[in-house]
Order: C-alpha cells, then structure tokens, then sequence
C-alpha cells in the first residue's frame, strides 16, 4: 500500500489537496502506481480505463474502491482513445465529474514487439496512434480544459497551477531490440511535450515527460530473468523502478515546487542513462 493511513494524506509527498487530476491507463501496473501517489498527496483522482477487457473493469474500480477507502475523491472514467472524439470526451467527463482539470498524466500505451523489419504499416500506424496521437488529441482537450477562467477567490498567489505530463520512457534516446516503433512515439512525446510548454505556457500550463527506466511488473523476472538481472547489475541504485518511483515523479511535477519546470524529460531509471555503452 503506498497511500497511507485511512483519511490521511502521505507527509513524505508534495501537499497537492484540492488538484483535480486525470490519469490515463490507471487500471495498469503504471498507471496505478501514479494514482496511487496523487491521491496520496490529497489530489482528486480520476482513473481512466479502456474497458476492453472484464479485467481492466475489474482493476479500475478496485482502485478507485482502494483510494477511497483511503481517504481519496477518486472516480472511473472509462475510454477508448483508438474511437475518433473519444479523447474529449474523456476530458469533458472527468471535468464534469471532478468539477474541473488541474493535471493530465499521459500514461496510457502499448508496447507490442516486432523487429524492424518484420513491422507492417499497420502495426507501426497503431503503435504511433496508440502512444503519440491520443496524448496529442487528449492535451488539446485537456488544455482546452484548463484555460477556463476560474473565480478570483479560488485562486492563490496568481495563477492556478495547471500542467500535463506524458509518460514517456528512456526508450526515446536508448531504444531496445524490437521496440522501434515504440522508442519513436516516445521520442515523439519528449519533443511533443516540449513545443506545447512553448506554446501553452502563455496560459500558465506546464508541460514535462516523466521517462521511466525498467519498471517491476509481477511476473517480470520469471518472464525475462537474463535482462533484469542485467538491468540490476549495471544500474547505479542497483533495482528496478517500481510504479510508485514514476508516480513520486510524476506528483513532484505536479508540485508547486516545479512551478518554474516545463519542456523538461524527467529520466526515472535508477541512474542508467549515466552507465557507459563500452
């Protein structure tokens, strides 16, 4: 459990009580982990899910089950960013539902596997879609969102604190074996994020990547157990990351301590981007 006590909001965290935060792919290991840390911090949550599977059902609403037990005004949201106008719709349902947006997590992703030149257009074109065209259709509507004025009561020090950060991964400089088309939408999320902190900063909106390194999934070291051994033996802290590690970053972000932090990549890899390749 990485909330805290039943009512109480995680000392250790950023105070982010009365921010109002979407996250997207929350009934997965990542994306639960980020929900986890925000309602931690006091944030309201809404956990967003594709509704594919009764199993993706089952894992939404038992977290939105867990964080209220614990104290948080999380909600479901159910989408599928692959359904044209699903993207707004999302957002307008969580604002209606949470009663405005303050953040957007860009979590939601696939990672499927195919060497280079064994991928067809098609499984490249759903991969970019997947990864880097939902998250551009779902920041113009979240951004949208966030430029609605708010009552000048309800605002302390200036502007409200409004952001959005994607999920990328450290994939976007390092890619892997049969992860082409994966490492280029999350190359494309860095630069993404970058030119709408440019254009959106106007607004007071920030926009930041969080680039996770290796991330512990049950399972992952029966499945793969030569690469997390090798992972662990090179990276400097010596572990994976786990999802609350991307969620700490991920409410640091979102954090009136990052006020001044936007177009930036937030590496969460334990330091192995700093490992030499000889």
């Amino acid at each position: 459990m990485s909330i805290g006590a039943r009512g109480s909001r995680d000392a250790s965290l950023p105070d982010l009580g009365g921010q109002r935060v979407l996250v997207t792919g929350a009934s997965g290991g990542i994306g639960g982990g980020i929900a986890r840390r925000f309602a931690a911090a006091g944030a309201r949550v809404a956990v967003h899910y594709r509704g594919a599977s009764a199993a993706s059902v089952d894992a939404a609403f038992r977290l939105v089950e867990e964080l209220r037990e614990h104290g948080s005004d999380a909600v479901a949201v159910r989408a599928d960013l692959g359904e044209a106008g699903a993207a707004a719709r999302l957002v307008e349902e969580t604002v209606h539902a949470l009663g405005g947006l303050d953040g957007l997590v860009n979590n939601a992703g696939i990672q499927p596997l195919a060497l280079l030149a064994e991928t067809s257009r098609e499984e490249w074109d759903e991969v970019i879609a997947t990864n880097l065209g939902a998250v551009f259709e779902l920041s113009q509507a979240a951004a949208a969102a966030m430029r609605v004025p708010e009552l000048p009561e309800s605002v302390e020090g200036g502007r409200p604190n409004r952001w959005i950060t994607h999920i990328a991964s450290i994939e976007a400089s390092r890619p892997a074996a049969a992860h082409a088309h994966y490492a280029v939408a999350k190359a494309g999320l860095v630069m993404h994020a970058r030119a709408a902190a440019l254009e959106l900063g106007e607004a007071g909106i920030r926009v930041n990547t969080v680039s996770p390194g290796l991330v512990e999934r049950p399972g992952l070291a029966e499945a793969w157990p030569e690469g997390v051994e090798s992972w662990v033996s090179h990276a400097p802290l010596g572990r994976l990351a786990t999802p609350a590690d991307i969620g700490n970053a991920c409410v640091l972000l979102a954090s009136s301590a990052a006020s001044f932090i936007t177009g930036q990549d937030l590496a969460v890899d334990g330091g192995m981007l700093a490992t030499p390749g000889w």
